[in-house]
């Protein structure tokens, strides 16, 4: 059995919401569930009651109850959600309008701002009014191009409270990559930033919006957020441009408008990685999102009212409008903008302690690095206010699990999620109810009868298999853009098992559930697995070992075909100081072979100045492999450092 690493104390588990919720379910239907795996049994077995029970427990805001909770709940494509329900996404998440903090915004520069709830609400209502006014209405598409900001939400909520639908990117992206993006859906507004802060510098974002906008015939109105240039701004140069404060109603406590929709209405485009070909466009009912979103907040993250919660994120992440939904429980929210690790690795552990988070959500790979330098969060900051770290994006290691119950600190719910932009939501996470055990997840979410299928389409534990979801979920795409017969749709999550007699989701993830625990290791993408001798292999295997080795700050593994067969590439990126010499080769493949087995043992390791990302910290091992076996790589700009692929364009020559 994997090592224990926290158990919730009685006090921890009385106080949660889950345990609330819990009880409020045994009340209304007369049962007896006194723990999570009953919880979520019925759950899945009882979808309907579940999700209605759900909709009441988080308050759902609604002008008009539903009819059903849903018809044709057997089908993924198809099936309707709470036919009948009138309700406006906005409005719920500006149910409070007091004067707690609602928004705290920290960025690279030490600028500072907050917002308490009733600022929010006057901002959103001025910029609703200006927008209904220039003819915005229900069905329109807008769009933004700009930093983790606080305008960036009041611009997302007065677009939704229209009934509008809403789409973002960050403004890390290239002008193409948005272009990409924002091209299929042709938003009639556009929100944009004259810029970000990265590293300590100042990143001029109007020459990319100046492409954007020329690119984007439909664009009737952009709307520039001032932040790196806010005396000297000159927007002359961008076509059918004002600024925020001058388009805004200069109206006196005007009141919103919550245009009521129904529960599927387009809430939010979602935009895949791209780094396969161009972005699939997914579009989410509002109703959906809110529900799951809120599902995941206020019971597997145990969210309350007095938490401060931050994620380290984007407005091009899931993460970003995953995090926005804690307006709806009246939590404080952190954003930062900028690098987490500047001006050093102490920066967001200082945010941490000066603002008194209570919730962190960060990445894997961040909490890797710290782990690979030695950093030791707990003894050189104050961190009584923590009691949940999230973490998500790719899997994390055993060992760095355990060293974060030791550097960061004794007691807290580590909250592992794994999810992604399809659904805007997780499949399986945290429950603040359950013991923690190195490197797993601890449970599949409520409501999603998640399994690891064998390639015969057989559940099976305890061993790497695809994971599928059995049931169908609200924050599922409704449908793709521009995919008329749902094919590309189809193609995505529903093909691979094709042949079986039931539907079901096929993820295209590597999991294991472990039988002992109930747990989750997520292995990675399984489009990324390699397959020596046709032995099947996740690359999380491998980085987990070779990671925790101090002598490497990263890693990437592909698989090449090779004489008949596949070998193993591995590409280290060296810790300062650090030389790839034999020994140290040695070293790998010996920790490998004992740690994993001789499968694993890398047939070529090399070492590389850097290892691709994409801008949700996922690693691009797709475009390394195409890049090694010749092919074209799409999409460069949507990587965080395109450049970095530039080291094994130069060497695939010597590698065949």
């Amino acid at each position: 059995m994997a090592k224990l690493l926290w158990k919730p104390s009685g006090s921890q588990i009385e106080n949660a919401n889950m345990t609330h919720f819990m009880r409020y379910v045994n009340t209304k239907y007369d049962l007896s569930l006194s723990n999570y795996s009953q919880l979520h049994e019925w759950s899945i077995n009882k979808i309907k009651d579940f999700w209605a029970t759900l909709w009441d427990f988080t308050e759902i805001i609604s002008s008009r109850k539903y009819t059903q909770v849903g018809k044709n709940l057997e089908r993924f494509i198809g099936n309707e959600w709470f036919p009948g329900a009138r309700l406006n996404f906005a409005e719920n998440l500006l149910r409070y309008s007091d004067d707690q903090i609602a928004f705290i915004f920290r960025g690279e520069t030490k600028y500072r701002k907050v917002m308490t709830y009733s600022e929010l609400n006057q901002k959103v209502a001025k910029l609703s009014v200006s927008l209904r006014e220039i003819g915005l209405r229900k069905g329109d598409f807008v769009a933004a191009y700009q930093p983790n900001l606080i305008e960036t939400i009041i611009a997302m909520l007065a677009v939704t409270s229209l009934g509008a639908t809403w789409a973002s990117t960050g403004g890390e992206l290239g002008s193409d990559a948005v272009l990409d993006r924002l091209g299929q859906i042709k938003p009639k507004v556009l929100f944009v930033s004259d810029g970000y802060f990265y590293k300590g510098v100042s990143i001029d974002l109007l020459p990319n919006v100046k492409k954007v906008v020329e690119g984007l015939n439909s664009v009737e109105k952009v709307i520039v957020t001032p932040y790196t240039k806010k005396k000297d701004l000159d927007i002359s140069t961008i076509p059918r441009a004002v600024t925020m404060k001058e388009f805004s109603s200069p109206i006196v406590d005007p009141v919103i408008q919550f245009e009521q929709v129904e529960f599927n209405h387009p809430g939010y485009v979602m935009f895949s990685s791209g780094t396969t070909g161009k972005p699939k466009s997914m579009v989410q009912g509002a109703g959906g999102v809110l529900l799951t979103q809120l599902r995941d907040l206020i019971l597997h993250t145990d969210l309350k009212r007095s938490d401060r919660i931050n994620y380290i994120t984007s407005p091009s992440w899931m993460m970003w409008n995953w995090l926005t939904s804690s307006l709806a429980v009246g939590a404080t929210i952190l954003l930062y903008d900028g690098n987490p690790l500047f001006p050093d690795w102490g920066a967001m552990w200082k945010i941490i302690e000066e603002e008194k988070i209570s919730i962190f959500g960060t990445s894997a790979s961040y909490l890797h690095y710290l782990h690979g330098i030695g950093a030791e969060p707990g003894n050189n900051h104050d961190l009584s206010s923590l009691r949940v770290i999230s973490q998500t994006a790719s899997p994390i290691s055993a060992e760095v699990n355990e060293w974060m119950y030791s550097a960061i600190k004794a007691d807290f719910h580590f909250n592992s999620i794994t999810g992604g932009s399809d659904l805007n939501a997780i499949f399986a996470g945290g429950c603040p109810i359950l013991p923690v055990y190195a490197g797993q997840l601890q449970a599949s979410a409520l409501g999603m009868s998640i399994e690891a299928y064998d390639e015969g389409g057989n559940p099976v534990r305890d061993q790497q298999a695809e994971l599928v979801c059995e049931t169908p979920s609200p924050s599922m795409p409704l449908y793709f853009w521009d995919d008329p017969d749902n094919k590309r749709y189809k193609n995505a999550y529903f093909n691979f098992f094709d042949t079986l007699e039931r539907k079901i989701w096929r993820h295209g993830d590597y999991i294991i559930i472990h039988s002992d625990t109930g747990g989750m290791t997520v292995l990675g993408r399984s489009d990324a697995v390699l397959k020596p001798s046709g032995v099947r292999i996740g690359t999380s295997e491998i980085y987990n070992i070779v990671e925790a080795l101090p002598e490497v700050a990263d890693s990437l593994t592909i698989g090449q075909k090779w004489k008949n067969d596949q070998r193993i590439i591995l590409f280290v990126k060296l810790a300062p100081k650090s030389v790839l010499t034999d020994e140290l080769k040695s070293k790998i493949k010996k920790e490998l072979r004992s740690k994993a087995s001789p499968r694993h043992v890398p047939t070529l390791i090399l070492e590389t100045p850097d290892i691709p990302y994409t801008f949700s910290l996922k690693k691009v091992e797709m475009a390394v492999t195409n890049i090694i076996h010749g092919r074209p790589v799409t999409n460069r700009e949507a990587l965080s450092n395109p450049e970095a692929l530039d080291f094994y364009e130069k060497i695939r020559s010597d590698l065949t």
